[in-house]
């Protein structure tokens, strides 16, 4: 593979200074003329130059743009700018302007050498041109259920991946979004079809299949089409049951070499606090809870010395993105070449995070005759810093800002120890908390990563007839990524053991190459059209790993030494390797009689070696049918000039596994005893875990049906889709019996089956607009309704409260059950406040425990005890799962003036506030500002003051156990309504006249101001009701202070040359 990458660089750099030489005139178009070794020399008739500025109605520039000679193949297109420049035979020559979502126009050239021409939108959305893997249609030829995203919407946000900027932006898509430095987005296309695997879409970049994670530049892509039914994503077969999402970057035009750059700086902020109580109020608030439970004071509140520190304002600061690109572009009648640079860097809002990321793209296509030959080249290298957050002492920084205590300073000559030189401030028996001190463990740690990536594919494509085209396309993926993590001297939480100094080196690599054959075919005789694709593609994934870590480093004053070698204490080292290959045959095909009638039928058979020989075969059908009705004869509606209904059933796929799965591990630790003689003990072998040697794939089947309309003159373009889909065969752990001892663990098989249906709904308007109108807008709307229903899990045992068959999965506070949504809150109801005894004894079940002022929990179990409250009288209590999500993007244009307005909106969620849950647990950790605890003269419906754990000063009382029961987190206290709407964007952008830039000879100059999460409307008293959840898949909606979405300003500026 070493050769293959050395060879797909030598021939990017000559195809690169290939079509940059011919674009510009430095090399002689030596094959035009006919003979193999030839140039010609004819006389070249004189030709007459016309040049000109093409815009839209309001005054903006637009690249792209066709311009042609009617009748001849005498081209161009106009760059980012909206300038071209192209040669003509004659004065009578007439310019065919054309682009998509524009009306085509023809200007006569008559005497003029300087012809500028302004576009008229085009009305109707019919003729786009879909990208649905391997070939490309157009809209109204689509059979299937697939989104085309505008990239005017997601280049206005500030992302650091692609996944980020999606939100809101196709119906049907879920995005959860994460504001950490170098951190991606949580991707859901249609809900939920898995349990423990991985349900992120596919993604294909320029046909190779990969991740538009960090490392890829957002600003680099031309197109995103999204992929949802069975019609659509088939094509990809055992990959695409999550959805598929086809991202294309962009390419050179014909024309004379353009450059294009773009700057924009970024102010980052959180958009919201918890307010916690300051230093006064916690010591007030803590003597009170201890003298209510009759504990002896701490002392550092008894003795408070006025430390009034607020951790939120050590640990989070205002960040900054910088976010640079320039490219390159242009091309002659033959070689294309797009070539771009960016630099992006983002300094995180909590101390000691950030992230930044240098990329280099070069996109090429040489053309001779019949043939094409091209490239995609990506290359990027990535950095990031954080506190090192290995093993169980790494902390939450959201959590201990606001939990730590105000009382406690960040520093402290009484808190010096061996183990704590630096006097780092912690909890103590005199200040109680195991919150970390963040500060401190970002002194004394810190964990620095590099990503170098490098993806790309070389193509060649033949037109074997003019309606059969043949293409060989190889890909490669590649990255080294090094990590390095160093803990220096110090404590920095309650009780922390003492640990020596110690380095960690790890580094890994990961390989990917991907070979594919296809052909494509497109053939129009009398009323039929037929087109489609077949091919074979084979792909090898493999990784490597080695890590290594030592300790006790060597210093220089209070510097260590980062290499392994620089550590003289106990060195562990390990190492992995892995390897599979997919193999595939595919196919499509497309067929259309008179333009009213479509069929598609699409299969594709993947063999993967992660399987067992058995199961490694998986076939993946499809089948679609259209129906155009607005062409039929019989159909006359003036204001509905274009319907097309259509419905699809398919079978999807997905390898939610690893390698050897099905493979039975040996444990070569173990000693034992052969033999009554011989007593000694010598190495031997034991499996680890049982293993299903049947695994297989998880079979998702998918009916859609749904309808695309033009009203109102094509002002209004409507797409309805309704879907059902039941995936199969979808691996969960099943428990195997303690009896069985060492190799009891549970075991990988497939057993479930999960239903998702819903409706989706997308509107496009863009009111009638003309050349003289000042004015023009246009708006984009999307709305979802999904759900999802476990219908199967298989065999899990024995409940131990019924009895009965298990039929659920358990996972923290939540319950995934045969019936019922995944993630479903499954906890003790509560029902008010005790207000007095009378109410106590008359409820019973807390008789033994409660006082006034504690939380009345309803029992469902009601064993006629005292003390009768547990988890038997848990009951579901809410979905995470949304009633319904929205997206909406309005853009408008006056004269020079742009805005971009998107809203997203959630309805109908439940979140558990775990945030919350350790704030409000009277335990170690600080208040939350104006709670008001009940007391007799003053009830409330928040319980009463106490502390929830004992207190290890002799002679103090027992704990309290109606506090212990008040805080428990089983219950429904902790949840709340996650529903909001929020102006996720909004952008302000002006064109500068060009007779302004005329002195600067700059034909383009953008500058926008834009502000990302600038409010959001939401009774949710967390940081940002968009979590990203415990475990993406089985706790979607619990908050455990993940890094919330930031608040972004920003200021930027574009040009062209």
């Amino acid at each position: 593979m070493k050769y293959f990458a050395i060879v797909s660089a030598l021939l990017s750099a000559i195809f690169v200074l290939q079509s940059f030489s011919q674009a510009n005139g430095l090399l002689p178009k030596a094959f035009e003329g006919g003979g193999r070794n030839t140039i010609s020399l004819k006389k070249v008739q004189e030709s007459i130059p016309i040049e000109g500025i093409v815009t839209n109605q309001n005054g903006g520039p637009v690249g792209g743009v066709s311009v042609q000679e009617k009748g001849t193949n005498n081209s161009t297109v106009s760059a980012a700018d909206g300038s071209y420049t192209i040669n003509v035979a004659k004065p009578e020559a007439i310019l065919v302007f054309s682009y998509i979502g524009y009306v085509t126009q023809e200007l006569s050239v008559s005497s003029n050498q300087t012809l500028n021409v302004v576009l008229l939108v085009d009305e109707s959305d019919i003729e786009e041109v879909v990208v649905i893997g391997y070939q490309s249609i157009r809209k109204k030829d689509l059979t299937g259920a697939a989104t085309l995203v505008e990239t005017k919407n997601t280049e206005a946000k500030v992302a650091r991946s692609l996944p980020e900027a999606l939100q809101g932006q196709s119906s049907g898509l879920v995005v959860r979004n994460s504001g950490g430095p170098g951190q991606g987005a949580v991707v859901n296309i249609r809900g939920m079809s898995t349990l423990f695997g991985n349900a992120s879409p596919l993604y294909v970049i320029d046909g190779m299949l990969s991740d538009p994670n960090i490392t890829v530049n957002p600003n680099d892509i031309e197109s995103i089409q999204v992929l949802k039914d069975a019609s659509a994503a088939a094509i990809y077969g055992a990959r695409s049951a999550s959805g598929v999402i086809i991202i294309t970057t962009k390419k050179g035009k014909t024309g004379p070499m353009k450059l294009n750059a773009s700057a924009r700086y970024s102010i980052v902020n959180l958009p919201k606090m918890y307010d916690m109580m300051n230093g006064q109020e916690y010591v007030d608030m803590n003597r009170q809870a201890y003298e209510n439970a009759g504990y002896t004071q701490q002392a550092a509140v008894a003795n408070y010395d006025g430390t009034d520190v607020d951790w939120a304002d050590e640990l989070f600061r205002t960040g900054a993105i910088q976010d640079y690109n320039v490219s390159v572009s242009g091309g002659g009648e033959s070689s294309k070449y797009f070539m771009s640079g960016s630099y992006f860097k983002d300094v995180g809002t909590v101390i000691e995070r950030k992230f930044d990321r240098a990329a280099l793209r070069v996109n090429t296509e040489t053309s001779r005759g019949r043939f094409r030959v091209g490239e995609n080249l990506m290359i990027s290298s990535s950095y990031g810093r954080s506190p090192f957050s290995g093993g169980a002492f790494g902390g939450n920084p959201f959590y201990d800002a606001f939990n730590m205590l105000p009382i406690i300073p960040i520093k402290g000559t009484g808190f010096v120890s061996d183990a704590n030189p630096g006097g780092w401030g912690i909890g103590s028996e005199n200040a109680r908390t195991y919150s970390r001190n963040q500060v401190a463990q970002a002194s004394i740690t810190n964990s620095d990563y590099n990503y170098v990536k490098m993806m790309g594919n070389l193509y060649g494509e033949a037109d074997i007839t003019d309606w059969l085209t043949y293409r060989l396309n190889a890909g490669l993926e590649t990255s080294f990524d090094r990590r390095t993590s160093l803990r220096g001297k110090g404590i920095w939480y309650w009780n922390q053991a003492d640990q020596p100094t110690r380095i960690e080196e790890n580094r890994s690599q990961f390989l990917s190459y991907l070979f594919e054959h296809t052909l494509n075919f497109n053939k129009t005789f009398d009323k039929h059209q037929v087109n489609g694709v077949f091919g074979y593609t084979q792909q090898t994934i493999g990784s490597s790993g080695i890590g290594a870590q030592r300790t006790d480093l060597l210093a220089a004053g209070d510097r260590y030494f980062t290499t392994i070698n620089s550590a003289t204490g106990e060195m562990v080292a390990s190492g992995s390797r892995g390897r599979n290959f997919i193999d595939s045959w595919l196919g499509r095909l497309n067929y259309t009689y008179d333009d009213r009638y479509l069929a598609t039928f699409t299969f594709r058979s993947d063999k993967d070696s992660r399987f067992s020989k058995n199961f490694q075969t998986g076939f993946f059908p499809s089948g679609a049918l259209a129906w155009r009705v607005s062409n039929e004869d019989f159909f006359d509606v003036s204001w509905l000039p274009e319907l097309k209904l259509r419905g699809s059933y398919g079978v999807l796929g997905a390898a939610n596994l690893g390698n050897y799965a099905y493979i039975g591990l040996i444990n070569q630790a173990p000693r034992a005893i052969f033999g009554q003689g011989d007593q000694n003990a010598y190495v031997g072998g034991a499996q680890v875990a049982l293993v299903d040697q049947n695994l297989r794939w998880e079979e998702k089947k998918t009916l859609n049906l749904g309808f695309d309309a033009a009203l109102f003159d094509r002002k209004l373009n409507v797409t309805f889709d309704v879907f059902r889909s039941v995936t199969s065969d979808v691996l969960l752990y099943l428990p195997i019996p303690g009896y069985l001892g060492s190799i009891s663990q549970d075991i990988l098989t497939n057993r479930a089956s999960i239903e998702n249906r819903g409706i989706e709904l997308e509107l496009k308007y863009r009111p009638q607009q003309g050349q003289e109108r000042a004015f023009s807008w246009d708006i984009t709307g999307n709305i979802s309704f999904i759900r999802n229903k476990v219908l199967e899990l298989g065999d899990l045992g024995i409940d131990p409260v019924t009895g009965l068959p298990r039929d659920y999965i358990q996972s923290g506070n939540t319950r995934t059950q045969v019936g019922r949504s995944i993630g479903e809150y499954y906890v003790i109801r509560t029902d008010g406040i005790f207000q007095n005894r009378d109410e106590i004894d008359a409820h019973r079940a807390q008789a033994d425990i409660a006082q006034p002022g504690d939380i009345r929990y309803i029992n469902l179990s009601d064993r006629g005890t005292g003390n009768d409250i547990t988890p038997d009288d848990r009951t579901f209590a809410g979905t995470p799962w949304p009633v319904f999500t929205s997206g909406l993007m309005w853009n408008a244009y006056y004269k020079n003036f742009t805005m971009n307005l998107q809203f997203y909106g959630v309805v109908g969620t439940t979140l558990y506030n775990d945030m919350r849950r350790d704030f409000d647990g009277m335990g170690y950790s600080n208040y939350r500002s104006g709670i008001t605890p009940w007391t007799a003269e003053n009830p409330t419906d928040f319980p009463r003051l106490g502390v929830s754990y004992n207190s290890t000063t002799p002679g103090d009382p027992a704990i309290d156990r109606g506090i212990v029961s008040n805080v428990r987190g089983d219950s429904d206290r902790w949840l709340e309504n996650g529903s909001y709407l929020r102006l996720s964007n909004v952008q302000i952008g002006y064109n500068v006249p060009q007779h302004l830039l005329q002195r600067l000879h700059i034909p383009s100059l953008h500058v926008h101001v834009s502000g990302q999460n600038l409010f959001t409307v939401t009774n949710y008293s967390g940081l940002d009701p968009d979590v990203v959840g415990a475990n993406a898949n089985l706790e979607p909606g619990v908050d455990v202070g993940a890094w919330p979405p930031n608040r972004i300003i920003s200021f930027g500026l574009s040009f062209g040359l």
